[in-house]
């Protein structure tokens, strides 16, 4: 859930007094949420990436979850959450669980 961070004027007041930019931020317990949202629509869940846990396995524990779906899988992240992922960064460890999974956006995210 994407929440609007504290807005303030200190550097980029607008002429009308408002802030120019908005300071948009995902909650920290937010994010592995997002993130298993994100894994559900991409690997066509239906819902139940929803109810996932950090320990539950995602690399040849989810037959959805091969290569290409990799692949749609990264996308869905960099797009839904704003950062770009390098290949020198994609590793299978990444893939093993929703734990580390949700460790790696949160890294990327600099949360």
């Amino acid at each position: 859930m994407i929440t609007d961070g504290p807005a303030s004027c200190d550097n980029g007041c607008n002429q009308k007094g408002g802030p120019a930019a908005r300071d948009f931020r995902i909650k920290p317990l937010d994010i592995e949420r997002e993130t298993l949202i994100t894994l559900d629509r991409v690997l066509v869940l239906q819902g139940r990436a929803l109810g996932f846990g950090p320990a539950t396995p995602l690399l040849g524990a989810l037959p959805e979850l091969d290569s290409m779906a990799v692949a749609s899988l990264l996308t869905g992240l960099e797009e839904h959450f704003g950062f770009i992922v390098h290949d020198d960064e994609v590793e299978g460890a990444i893939f093993a669980t929703v734990g580390s999974l949700t460790t790696f956006v949160r890294r990327k995210l600099g949360a």
